[in-house]
């Protein structure tokens, strides 16, 4: 098995990142954000990252679009 961290950077400082985690029960998705020395995170259950990676895939195409969220 690969060992490999996906982290994603932050458009302005690289020193924020966020990677997702899949919790020890397989159930419920951890999203962890570092700033530098802190850390934070979120827990969602599966049908909730669903309906985020959903909101997140249509935000991304309002700015392909050029079109505006608000």
């Amino acid at each position: 098995m690969a060992k490999i961290d996906l982290k994603f950077l932050d458009k302005y400082d690289s020193d924020i990142t966020i990677k997702t985690i899949v919790c020890e029960e397989l159930t419920d998705i951890f999203i962890s954000v570092q700033m530098q020395d802190e850390g934070y995170g979120i827990v969602l259950d599966k049908s909730t990252a669903i309906k985020f990676a959903k909101t997140l895939r249509t935000e991304i195409n309002k700015i392909e679009e050029g079109g505006s969220n608000v």
